[in-house]
Order: structure tokens, then C-alpha cells, then sequence
């Protein structure tokens, strides 16, 4: 189906159609091929409904009125909380999105409507991420994103979070897909980076209703959205069983790039990086592995933003210590991104230069400056 301008009747039309109980994208998309425009549905009698194979439920709340109310209410309420609502059929639909076997009917989209369909990388992974798995996709993310693509992800705690706050640390643009209502963020704690993604030109996306609250069924469902939108999907850290598996397989099943970073044999979050890997996905440890396999039209639309990007050492402006105290530098230089270090080796490879309780002071304003994070048991390592 080509995109168009759709009239504000056709928009809610195809609003009405994604609100219908018991009615699926799929399912949708046949009714309207079958009668021939998504207009046609509603001058439809209700026999010619279920002669289409629309179940009784649908077919009532279609021909009785009901779905296009519900459409008109909905309007209303995505507009009092600064959401537009894209439809299928409209030009700011993602046509990446588009071409995948079940795309949405509708889009819930607050912040810049071009920032879903521009060229960009999903970055997904774990909830419990080790510091090796943030420093990744921090890294990753962050040089990326300099290079001007979009990263694309799920706002979920750990990898996904901070794919997105990479992006922010980086200046970029990062567009979050919700498994909630377009106005419920979810995690919680996760607001203000939704706002600085949103200050930035980035976008939130969600295919559900006003208000839908954070059901687990949601989540996987939105994950072929993540993977629709992109060019390809990295893998940062995941189990066996995890949503982002679902996330890569849908990646696979729509033709998309899958990239994936090598993880330690030993870790239970390696199992579907490196599983992925041995089933042909991209080995990736840094950006060029990413860029080198994206479409020569999109590095050539992305080049400019890439040569201003490109510094000597590409990531030498994650962990920047300009304007630190001597004593901070110090203490700054000791750790690792990847890997915690233990306040005792501290101690003991900083002795003669500085005390205990100098350490500790530098330590602290390293952490409410952002440079550092603690980690459970006096660990500690360096963040944004």
C-alpha cells in the first residue's frame, strides 16, 4: 500500500480499525484489501462484515458506531498529552516499518516525527547487565549515535537505558518504544531521560492506546517495532530466554542486520550474543564493524556527520577527565569502564600518593558528578 495525505476521516478510520476488539493488524489490512479501502470498512453493513471473517465482536462495534467513537475519543486524548497519532497509510509512517509481515495500524509518536524513519542501529540487551555489558553498549551507542544515526531501543532498564542515555551523553538522537501507553513511562525512574531524549530532536513511539499501563505481554509485542524501524539490531548481553532473543529473532525474520558483542562463555548473558554469533550474526567490538555493513546510500547520507565525528581515538570523549582535580584524575584513571575495581585495590595501588579517606572523598565527587558509578560491594566503575 503506497503512503498518502489521508483526509482526517481516513486517519480515523484507521484509528477506529487499531481500537476494535478482537481485530489484529493483520487482520485489519485483509478487511481493508478485501473491501477495497479502509473507507469502505465503515460503509459496510454489519453482514458484509462477517462475510469478511470479522468476528461478531468486531463486526458490531465497527458497523454500530462504536470503534469510530472510541476514534474521536482517542484523538482527543493523545493530543492533551502532546502525542500525534501516524497512521499506516500516511508519509511519516516509518516505510522501514511499513515492508515488516505485521506492521501497527497506528503509531503513538511524541517529539520529532522524522527521527523514526531516519537511518539508525537497535541497540537491545539484558535488564541486568554486568559492567562489561554497560560499557558496551555505552561505547557502541555513543559513537554511533556521534556518527549520526538514530539508535533505536526499548527504554527498559539496564542496556536499553543506557544505549539511550549514551545517545544523550553524545548529543544524538535516540528513539524509545514504549510497551506502554505513549504517556506512561515505564520504568518510572527513566522520565528524565525521556525528556532530555526529547530535547535532543529524538522521539518516543508506542503503538498502544492513552494509558495503557506496563502489561509483560506488551513488551515482546513492541520488540518487532524496535527491530522494524532499523537498519539492524546489536545484541548487548541477553539470556537464553529474553525478550531481546525475540527481539533478534524478529530481526532475522524481517531481513534486517544482526550484530551481536562477544560475551564471556561463562555468563549466563553471553548465551544469545554468542549463539547469535555462531549462527552468522556481525562479531561487533566497535562502530566500524556496525557501519561497514550498513547500505553505501546511507553512509554516503551519513558521511559528513561521520568525518566531523571522527576524532583519533573514537571513543576518547566517553570517559573525559578535563577539569578533574589531580586527586580525581588519579582515581579517574585507575578504573574501567567494563570492569569493577574494588575500592581495596585502590588503596593499595594508590598508597604513598594519596590516604584512605582521600580516596574516598574523590570517589564521591566522582559520583555525584556522574564519572563514576558504585556497584554493590565497594565496586566501582566509569560511567557518563
Amino acid at each position: 500500500m503506497s503512503a498518502v495525505e489521508p483526509s482526517e476521516a481516513q486517519k480515523s478510520y484507521w484509528i477506529a480499525l487499531s481500537l476494535t476488539p478482537g481485530l489484529g493488524p493483520k487482520r485489519a489490512r485483509r478487511l481493508v484489501s478485501a473491501l477495497g479501502g479502509v473507507a469502505n470498512v465503515f460503509h459496510a453493513s454489519l453482514t458484509e462484515l462477517e462475510a469478511a471473517g470479522l468476528p461478531v465482536a468486531s463486526a458490531q462495534a465497527i458497523a454500530g458506531g462504536k470503534s469510530l467513537a472510541a476514534a474521536e475519543e482517542e484523538l482527543l486524548r493523545a493530543a492533551s498529552v502532546g502525542a500525534q497519532i501516524v497512521t499506516f497509510d500516511e508519509n511519516a509512517y516509518p516505510e522501514r516499518l511499513r515492508e515488516i509481515y505485521d506492521p501497527p495500524m497506528t503509531l503513538y509518536v511524541r517529539g520529532d516525527l522524522g527521527a523514526i524513519s531516519a537511518p539508525g542501529i537497535a541497540v537491545v540487551g539484558t535488564r541486568q547487565p554486568t559492567p562489561y555489558g554497560l560499557g558496551m553498549a555505552e561505547r557502541l551507542a555513543c559513537d554511533l549515535a556521534s556518527r549520526g544515526l538514530i539508535i533505536f531501543s526499548g527504554m527498559a532498564r539496564g542496556i536499553d537505558s543506557a544505549a539511550h542515555r549514551a545517545c544523550v551523553s553524545a548529543r544524538g538522537r535516540t528513539v524509545a518504544v514504549f510497551g506502554t501507553g505513549i504517556d506512561v513511562v515505564y520504568p518510572r525512574e527513566n522520565k528524565k531521560l525521556a525528556d532530555q531524549l526529547l530535547g535532543l530532536g529524538g522521539a518516543l513511539v508506542s503503538e498502544f492506546p492513552v494509558g495503557t499501563f506496563a502489561a509483560p505481554q506488551n513488551f515482546p509485542i513492541r520488540n518487532r517495532i524496535i527491530s522494524g524501524m532499523s537498519l539492524g539490531v546489536l545484541v548487548i548481553e541477553a539470556g537464553e530466554y529474553s525478550g531481546t532473543r525475540i527481539t533478534s529473532r524478529c530481526a532475522l525474520e524481517q531481513n534486517r542486520e544482526v550484530f551481536a558483542v562477544p560475551g564471556n562463555v561463562t555468563n549466563k548473558n553471553s548465551w544469545t550474543p554468542n549463539t547469535l554469533i555462531k549462527q552468522g550474526a556481525k562479531l561487533t567490538a566497535t562502530w566500524e564493524d556496525v557501519w561497514e555493513e550498513l547500505p553505501a546510500s546511507v553512509r554516503q547520507l551519513l558521511a559528513p556527520t561521520a568525518d566531523s565525528a571522527a576524532a583519533p581515538v573514537a571513543s576518547a570523549s566517553l570517559f573525559d577527565d578535563t577539569g578533574l582535580p589531580v586527586h580525581e584524575k588519579k582515581i579517574f584513571a585507575l578504573l574501567k569502564a567494563d570492569e569493577a575495581t574494588h575500592i581495596d585495590e585502590l588503596v593499595e595501588k594508590l598508597e604513598g600518593e594519596l590516604s584512605s579517606s582521600e580516596i574516598f572523598a574523590a570517589l564521591f565527587e566522582l559520583e555525584l558528578n556522574g564519572k563514576v558509578r558504585q556497584l554493590p560491594g565497594k565496586n566501582y566503575v566509569k560511567a557518563f
